[in-house]
């Protein structure tokens, strides 16, 4: 069976890759998740990090770290996966990508993330910036395929630092927060 999915094309893990994000679309409402925000309204940008609408419209301040979780999957794939097409190492990454979306959006995980100074109001992400992150880690995948090695690490390190400065959080602190809270990083990015 193996075998037989190496010689599959690329329309084929495009396909696997769309049904997987048309399953993390089905599994979040089935989750309760809403499909837009509350407020009725799609826009393109939510950049109030404490609103109502961060984690609900297309992009927020979040958005470029799932950018960065497709550089990374990209490196990850092409280290491990070099002899596998494009295409199946792309549907692999939107895998966990729609993995990571589907546990970020349970109860407790959200739960977890309530108690972090900036994401005390989380309810989860609505489906809409749901699948808008799996597209940005997508976008990101690709950008990483076309940019040198150090492009695409310098462009991590300018859009960790971007976000940091501008919301007092970003990747790096978001997994710190998720896996092992630090009292000292809580009181800082509560401005305290």
């Amino acid at each position: 069976m193996a075998r037989g999915l190496r010689r599959r094309g690329a329309g084929f893990w495009v396909a696997i890759a769309a049904a997987l994000v048309a399953v993390q679309a089905a599994a979040l409402y089935a989750m309760g998740q809403p499909t837009v925000c509350a407020c009725g309204v799609v826009r393109l940008w939510a950049g109030d990090v404490a609103g109502p609408e961060n984690s609900q419209q297309l992009a927020d301040w979040y958005t470029p770290s799932h950018v960065i979780h497709g550089f990374l999957f990209y490196g990850v794939a092409r280290l491990l996966l070099r002899r596998r097409p494009l295409a199946a190492r792309l549907a692999l990454a939107v895998a966990i990508e729609v993995a990571w979306e589907l546990a970020e959006n349970s109860p407790p995980v959200i739960e977890r993330y309530r108690q972090q100074a900036l994401a005390q109001g989380y309810v989860g992400d609505s489906i809409v910036n749901s699948l808008a992150d799996t597209a940005a880690m997508a976008s990101g995948f690709l950008l990483a395929r076309l940019l040198p090695a150090r492009a695409t690490i310098a462009l991590a390190v300018a859009l960790e630092l971007a976000v940091l400065w501008a919301i007092r959080d970003n990747l790096t602190l978001n997994v710190i927060q998720l896996v092992h809270p630090v009292e000292a990083i809580s009181r800082w990015q509560a401005g305290r």
